[in-house]
């Protein structure tokens, strides 16, 4: 008996949850394929069968057209090229188009009937069982909060750093209302200055005073 591995904690669990999945999966192509009593549903193995049968019958009636199939994203493609190629179809597509788009020729009869409603049921079912297994592991390695991002206000106005807010508020701010000396006059011009001229005969005018007293 070999050693027991890191990898090998929780395997028992998720081995008996792909054996799950796998039976949810016949099951679903068993309906689909008009099991109705319990001894038919656990055959699915002829579930396939019993789809080809009936496929032949409608194409006889309802011959294939040609149908253009938009996936969602690469994951349901590869399900659905897949579902196609099980029962005798080939997936194609044309030079040009999308990765995710899918061409078929398919009778419409089953098309509605069968391949696009049982296409629905699998995926769910994949999505539901992706989704469990990838909480589990985010849980268990990543973080234990799983839950989505909070929701919040979107703010007014967006941050701004000290350039931009120095900026703003020169921008904002009124420049101050110029003295009398300064209006009329240019930017960069010393203002405010008395005339010299005018300070000598001031000073005449003291001396005058003086000479008086």
């Amino acid at each position: 008996m070999r050693p027991l591995r890191p990898n090998d904690v929780g395997r028992g669990s998720d081995l008996m949850d792909e054996a799950r999945l796998i039976d949810k999966l016949r099951l679903i192509e068993a309906l689909f394929a008009g099991a109705t009593s319990e001894g038919e549903k656990v055959a699915a193995e002829h579930a396939r069968n019993r789809i080809l049968e009936r496929l032949k019958l409608w194409e006889k009636e309802d011959p294939p057209v040609e149908y253009r199939f938009s996936m969602a994203d690469m994951w349901s493609r590869k399900v659905f090229v897949a579902l196609l190629r099980r029962y005798g179809m080939r997936p194609y597509r044309y030079g040009g188009q999308r990765y995710t788009t899918v061409m078929a020729r398919v009778s419409k009869r089953f098309v509605d009937e069968t391949l696009w409603p049982e296409f629905q049921k699998i995926s769910e079912t994949l999505r539901s069982y992706l989704s469990d297994v990838t909480d589990r592991v985010v849980h268990q390695v990543i973080h234990q909060d799983s839950s989505e991002a909070e929701v919040v206000e979107k703010p007014k106005q967006l941050p701004l750093s000290m350039d931009d807010a120095s900026s703003v508020a020169d921008s904002t701010n009124p420049p101050p209302a110029p003295n009398e000396g300064q209006q009329g006059r240019s930017p960069g011009h010393v203002t405010g200055s008395a005339d010299p001229k005018g300070r000598a005969k001031s000073k005449r005018k003291k001396r005058k005073k003086r000479k008086r007293r």
